[in-house]
C-alpha cells in the first residue's frame, strides 16, 4: 500500500512543507533506515519477472555505460529488445534502464496516479539496475525534477554547484559546457533511502557496493508559467484576426515590407491588445482539462464487477477530475474520458464523487443508476465491503 502522504513516505517530509520549502529550490536526502520501505513498488525479483514476461519493444529498455556508449544495435533487433543481448551487456558493466515502467506495471501506475494528485503533472518512472562498481552515466543534468528511491544495493551520488536555472522540458543535455568542479554535495543511498534533485543540477552516481544497485527515478514532467502564458496568448490570437495577418511581404529582404519602423508600430499595437485581452482563467481551464483527460484511468475491476447492486456499498476512487455545470448539463472531465449528464442534477453528481461511501438507495434519484454505471465504467467508482455491524 502507498501511504496517503506519499512525500513523507518517499523523502521524510510532509507534502505542504516540501512544496513550501524544497520544491524547485534545493536537493533533499532522506536516510530512512527502513530497507524494505519501497518493496511495495518494486523488488529485484519483480523487475526480473517484468523483463522476462513483457513484450519488450524498442525504447522500453536501454543500456548505458559511462566508460563507453552502448550502441542500440547491440541489443535492439528491429522493433524488439534482444533479452540475451541485454543480459550480456549487463554482465559487461552496462546499466539496464527500464523506461516508463508505469505503462506496464500496475503498482507503478497506481503510485504515479497518487503523485499526479500532488503535483498536477505527468509522472514517469524509469528503473536503473547497475552492476557492482559500475556507473551508467557521466556527469549531466536533467531537464525535469527527480526523486530517487533506492530499492536494493547502494549508490554514491555527487551533486555539483552552480546548477542550470530551470531548463525547459525536453531540453536535452548536450554535454558539459563548463567544468563541473568539486562536488557541492555527496551522499550514499542505501535500500529504503530517498532523495530529491531539482532539474538543472549537475550530478553523477556510481554503484558503491559489491551487489547490484536498483533504484527508481521518479520524474516530474511539469507544465510551466510559459505554457500557461502561451495558451492564454493563443486564445487571444484565435479571437482577434489582426494577430493572424501575414507579416508584410518582403519583410526578410529589402522590399517595401522591410520597413521595421512600421512593423514595430504594429507589433506595439498588438502587444497592447494582448495586455488588454489576455486572461488566465480560460487558459488554465484548458490546460487543466487537457492534463486530466490525458491521465491513465484506473479500471481495476471495472469489467469483472460492472453489475450494480442497489443494496451494495460504493465509494468514489481518489482521482483527478473537474465537475462543471452549464445551463443544459453537468460536465465531468476525468482521466481518459469526459461525461455530459443532461438530466442528472449537479447535487447527485457531486454526492457520488465526494468520497463519502454510499448505497444506490441512499441517492434517491431516478438518474442514479445511469450516472453510477457510467462513472463505474470509467473506473471512478468502486464497490466497498459492507460496514461491520
Amino acid at each position: 500500500m502507498i501511504p496517503e502522504d506519499v512525500l513523507e513516505w518517499m523523502i521524510g517530509m510532509p507534502e505542504d512543507r516540501f512544496i513550501a520549502d524544497v520544491h524547485e529550490r534545493a536537493p533533499r536526502v532522506h536516510a530512512a533506515g527502513d530497507r524494505g520501505r519501497f518493496d511495495p513498488l518494486l523488488t529485484l525479483p519483480r523487475l526480473n519477472e517484468r523483463i522476462a514476461e513483457l513484450d519488450l519493444r524498442a525504447g522500453m529498455i536501454e543500456l548505458a555505460n559511462a566508460r563507453q556508449p552502448v550502441p542500440r544495435a547491440d541489443y535492439v533487433q528491429g522493433d524488439f529488445i534482444d533479452r540475451v543481448a541485454v543480459a550480456r551487456g549487463y554482465r559487461q558493466g552496462a546499466t539496464i534502464v527500464f523506461n516508463q515502467l508505469q505503462h506496464s506495471d500496475r503498482r507503478m501506475a497506481a503510485f504515479c496516479r497518487r503523485l499526479e494528485r500532488v503535483f498536477s503533472c505527468h509522472i514517469q518512472t524509469n528503473i536503473y539496475l547497475t552492476p557492482p562498481a559500475e556507473q551508467g552515466f557521466r556527469t549531466h543534468y536533467d531537464s525535469h525534477d527527480v526523486f530517487i528511491l533506492q530499492i536494493t544495493g547502494s549508490k554514491d551520488w555527487r551533486l555539483y554547484g552552480d546548477p542550470e536555472d530551470a531548463p525547459f522540458r525536453g531540453e536535452r543535455f548536450q554535454g558539459m559546457t563548463r567544468p563541473a568542479g568539486e562536488p557541492a554535495m555527496t551522499f550514499t543511498l542505501n535500500p529504503g533511502d530517498g532523495a530529491y534533485i531539482p532539474r538543472g543540477y549537475y550530478h553523477d552516481a556510481v554503484n558503491s557496493g559489491d551487489a547490484p544497485s536498483l533504484h527508481i527515478t521518479v520524474g516530474l514532467i511539469v507544465r510551466t508559467w510559459a505554457d500557461l502564458m502561451l495558451e492564454a496568448v493563443s486564445q487571444v490570437c484565435l479571437a482577434e484576426p489582426e494577430f493572424r495577418r501575414a507579416l508584410p511581404p518582403g519583410y526578410a529582404g529589402a522590399g517595401a515590407g522591410a520597413d521595421r519602423t512600421a512593423m514595430a508600430a504594429t507589433f506595439a499595437q498588438l502587444t497592447a491588445t494582448l495586455a488588454d485581452r489576455v486572461r488566465m482563467g480560460a487558459a488554465l481551464d484548458t490546460i487543466t482539462e487537457t492534463f486530466i483527460r490525458s491521465r491513465e484511468p484506473d479500471l481495476t475491476d471495472s469489467l469483472i464487477d460492472s453489475r450494480i447492486d442497489p443494496e451494495g456499498h460504493y465509494v468514489a476512487r481518489p482521482s483527478l477530475l473537474t465537475v462543471t455545470q452549464t445551463e443544459t448539463e453537468v460536465r465531468v472531465v476525468a482521466p481518459g474520458c469526459e461525461f455530459n449528464f443532461g438530466r442528472a442534477p449537479l447535487s447527485l453528481i457531486t454526492r457520488i464523487l465526494d468520497g463519502t461511501p454510499f448505497r444506490v438507495t441512499d441517492l434517491d434519484h431516478a438518474e442514479a443508476l445511469d450516472v453510477l454505471g457510467r462513472l463505474m465504467t470509467a473506473g471512478l467508482i468502486e464497490r466497498q465491503a459492507a460496514p461491520a455491524g
